[in-house]
C-alpha cells in the first residue's frame, strides 16, 4: 500500500511538471519574452497560437550583432505620420542617425521617438528602431523587426541585433503595428533575433 501511495505522489509530481514547463531561451531576453507570449494578460498571439506556444524560434545569439554605434543626433527634427498596417498613424520623429559596421560593411539606420509614447511615464527617453534586411520573409518576418532602445547619455549606443523582435502583427492582425521605413533596409542577412512565427 505504501508503494502505491508513492507511485501515486510521483505520477501527480511528473503530471505537475509537465504544467509547469521550464521557459525556453537561451539568453534572458529570449527566456523573458517567452515567458510574456506565455501569459494570457500580455501575449499578443491567438489564444489557439498561445494554448500549443512552446517558445519562439530565434536565430542563434551571436556576440558579433553586439555593434557600437555612433549617434549623430538631429536637431529641430519635425514629427511625421509613420504609416502602419492600419488606418491609424504613428506620430514620429527622427531623433537621431545611427552609423556602425557590421561584416565589415558601413551602414546607417535612423532611429525614432514616438511622439505619444514619450507622453507615457517610463517611456519619457525611449527610442525605436525598427529595420528590414534580406532575411525577411525568408527565415524572418516579411515586415522587418523593431529593437528597443533609450536615449544614451553619450553619444555612441550599442544595438543589439539579438534582441530584435516582430511586430504584434506578425502574430496577430488585430494589432496596429508601424511599417518599417524604406530608408532603415540594411543590405545585409541580420540573422539575429527573433524568426519567423508560424501560426496555427
Amino acid at each position: 500500500m505504501k508503494n502505491v501511495f508513492i507511485l501515486l505522489l510521483f505520477i501527480a509530481s511528473l503530471s505537475c511538471a509537465q504544467k509547469k514547463r521550464p521557459i525556453k531561451g537561451e539568453t534572458k531576453f529570449q527566456k523573458e519574452l517567452n515567458a510574456e507570449y506565455k501569459d494570457a494578460t500580455k501575449s499578443p498571439l491567438k489564444d489557439k497560437d498561445r494554448k500549443v506556444f512552446e517558445g519562439l524560434d530565434f536565430f542563434k545569439f551571436d556576440s558579433t550583432y553586439v555593434i557600437k554605434a555612433e549617434l549623430k543626433r538631429t536637431s529641430n527634427a519635425k514629427w511625421f505620420n509613420m504609416k502602419t498596417t492600419t488606418d491609424r498613424i504613428s506620430k514620429e520623429r527622427v531623433f537621431g542617425i545611427l552609423t556602425f559596421e557590421l561584416k565589415g560593411e558601413k551602414h546607417q539606420l535612423n532611429i525614432y521617438q514616438g511622439k505619444d509614447l514619450m507622453q507615457k511615464e517610463g517611456y519619457e527617453n525611449y527610442l525605436f528602431l525598427p529595420f528590414l534586411d534580406e532575411t525577411n520573409g525568408l527565415e524572418s518576418y516579411g515586415g522587418g523587426r523593431y529593437i528597443d532602445a533609450r536615449i544614451p547619455e553619450t553619444d555612441t549606443m550599442i544595438i543589439d541585433f539579438n534582441t530584435a523582435y516582430n511586430p504584434y502583427c506578425a502574430y496577430n492582425d488585430k494589432y496596429s503595428c508601424p511599417i518599417v521605413p524604406r530608408k532603415n533596409y540594411l543590405k545585409t542577412r541580420v540573422e539575429a533575433g527573433v524568426k519567423a512565427f508560424e501560426k496555427h
